[in-house]
């Protein structure tokens, strides 16, 4: 009987043993699900391309200390990442088409494309390109970034403000409703850090350059 009795009283304890193993186990399974939950996984940037249709590359230059003249870029593509929720932007990348330079003057604008100035057909493309930029404010950022322009590569800082994302409420039908994203950026260079040296001396031409840049960009 005695022999019985320990066997009997065993059972009981192994028993309640397994019952509170199982019980922590979904315990320590239920904290883990709940902290999964309430701790979101961080999303990657969405990627911008710009609306070709929608965006102005523009400049202003000296012209005999008279007046400034105002020309722009026809052809301007680009694309970049951006976080709408921290705020971070990489991977800007912008390319412009040096032989689209127009500032309503056809022999001016000759002249621009050729060697004292873009010299376009030997570089074809101006690029503008940014790892990252430093956030100055709620919808400010500066963009401390690099110029290729005649072979040479220069930083060139622009100061940008992000103006808007939302649906683009003129799109034809719903599905054409992608989130796009407007953006305003300002800055300068002096061309002659580039070897773009025509009638800087002089003073017929000046050598700052002022940045006017205005796009729109959908989310892809």
């Amino acid at each position: 009987m005695s022999g019985f009795a320990l066997v009997s009283g065993a059972a009981p304890d192994s028993a309640r043993s397994a019952r509170s193993f199982r019980a922590r186990a979904a315990s320590a399974a239920l904290a883990f699900a709940l902290a999964f939950v309430a701790s979101p996984a961080t999303a990657a940037p969405e990627r911008y391309v710009l609306d070709p249709e929608h965006t102005s590359v523009g400049f202003l230059v000296d012209h005999v200390g008279y007046a400034r003249t105002l020309g722009l870029f026809r052809k301007v593509s680009g694309s970049y990442r951006f976080d709408e929720e921290t705020g971070v932007l990489t991977d800007l990348r912008i390319e412009i088409d040096a032989a689209s330079v127009y500032t309503a003057h056809d022999k001016r604008d000759e002249h621009l494309r050729g060697k004292d100035f873009l010299d376009a057909k030997r570089f074809p493309t101006l690029v503008y390109t940014a790892g990252s930029a430093r956030r100055t404010g709620e919808r400010t950022w500066v963009v401390d970034g690099q110029l290729e322009l005649l072979g040479q590569r220069r930083p060139v800082t622009l100061n940008v403000t992000w103006n808007k994302s939302a649906p683009y409420p003129l799109a034809l039908s719903p599905l054409q409703r992608s989130v796009v994203m407007g953006v305003s950026a300002r800055g300068s260079f002096r061309r002659s850090a580039f070897g773009m040296n025509y009638a800087v001396e002089n003073g017929w031409v000046g050598d700052e350059v002022e940045l006017i840049v205005e796009f729109e960009a959908r989310r892809q």
